[in-house]
């Protein structure tokens, strides 16, 4: 069968299906539809690799408060009416470990979901955008979760553009927020970006090598941010960031400084890098220009940036006495590294909400 994109299969599947057994047994019924929970497809980075697991025909139904007692019912019309392929592609999942699995036309599970949506939005980010988007809020969700649900596709809303309206909400930081976030990532690299040389110096070239990887992962985290972009995780990250319009200098630069060359090349790499995102910072205007250029760390023979000039300017252009008052963190996936944290509301919640001084923990009830 031919590959089709996740989202273009997901669309017709919702169209020319979904909707369907919709109308006929549910004429009444208000409803959105999208692909909004994550996977690949949503970035429009899915091949045909992806397509081994959690891939597929997949649809999510969206009623509102009003409706949500009838979602047994449409969840039981769905699994009798739904076909057992779609364009060849199967509909039913094998696997029960609560992730669609294996797409097997035997499996037990199709790949539509219907869920009331205040609580779906509640439930994946831990708070419902329709509601206003808090400081708190924004700080407390990682940005491949906001990709995520900015991203994929609104197939139809039904409910007056109620779910429309809770992705624009989430489409990009408040000024503040942004400069609180950008500030919070100039100081990781200010606290790092004198270690590699140390490193070096002292024939440690693994963990010169280590710490210059870091400090590339940040970079390229901190250039999508300056382009309005959330970063997404890991493993496409480096598309993504490479996908960025002026990007390829930086993109070599990085491979020279994790490249096999010695300290000299790692260090003219990271210098090279450095620069560039720190003129990009610049260039957003969110606080005076500060010309970044590298400089001797100290007395000792490499350079620095001395990235926390750039971290203080954003911070003093900081208005919110919320964020003033905040150490600089940042968002929770810019000091947070674990995926059982932050693909769990709750717990980015509780831990979140813990670090700042008389703040309140959020009940989740989870």
């Amino acid at each position: 069968m031919a590959f089709l994109p996740g989202l273009t299969l997901a669309r017709r599947y919702h169209d020319e299906v979904v909707a369907s057994v919709l109308r006929r047994r549910f004429p009444d019924l208000r409803y959105a539809a999208g692909l909004l929970d994550g996977g690949s497809e949503l970035l429009g980075l899915d091949t045909v690799r992806s397509t081994d697991h959690d891939w597929g025909p997949r649809v999510q139904v969206f009623v509102a408060a009003t409706d949500a007692a009838r979602i047994p019912g449409l969840r039981a019309a769905l699994d009798a009416d739904l076909p057992t392929e779609f364009l060849g592609w199967p509909t039913r999942f094998a696997g029960d470990d609560g992730r669609l699995g294996v797409a097997d036309p035997g499996g037990s599970r199709h790949g539509v979901s219907v869920d009331e949506l205040a609580g779906w939005w509640r439930d994946r980010l831990g708070f419902d955008p329709a509601a206003g988007v808090a400081v708190a809020d924004w700080l407390a969700t990682p940005t491949q979760r906001l990709a995520e649900v900015t991203g994929g596709a609104i197939f139809h809303d039904g409910l007056g553009g109620a779910l429309t309206a809770r992705r624009t909400a989430l489409a990009w930081y408040p000024t503040d927020v942004w400069r609180h976030v950008l500030a919070a990532a100039w100081t990781r690299i200010a606290q790092a970006e004198h270690l590699p040389g140390r490193c070096a110096e002292v024939g440690d070239e693994l963990g010169s090598r280590v710490v210059v990887a870091g400090l590339a992962r940040d970079l390229m985290r901190l250039g999508l941010l300056l382009h309005r972009r959330w970063p997404p995780y890991d493993k496409w990250l480096g598309t993504v960031f490479g996908g960025l319009p002026d990007a390829a200098p930086v993109v070599a630069a990085l491979n020279d400084a994790l490249g096999a060359g010695d300290w000299s090349r790692r260090q003219a790499g990271l210098v090279q890098a450095l620069e560039a995102v720190a003129r990009w910072t610049d260039e957003t205007g969110l606080a005076p220009p500060v010309h970044a250029r590298v400089r001797p760390f100290h007395h000792r023979p490499f350079l620095v940036l001395h990235a926390e000039r750039i971290a203080a300017a954003l911070r003093a252009g900081v208005t919110d006495p919320v964020l003033r008052d905040r150490p600089p963190l940042g968002a929770v996936d810019q000091y947070v590294h674990s995926v059982d944290v932050l693909t769990h509301a709750g717990r980015i919640r509780r831990l979140a909400d813990s670090l700042w001084p008389g703040g309140v923990v959020t009940d989740l009830r989870r």
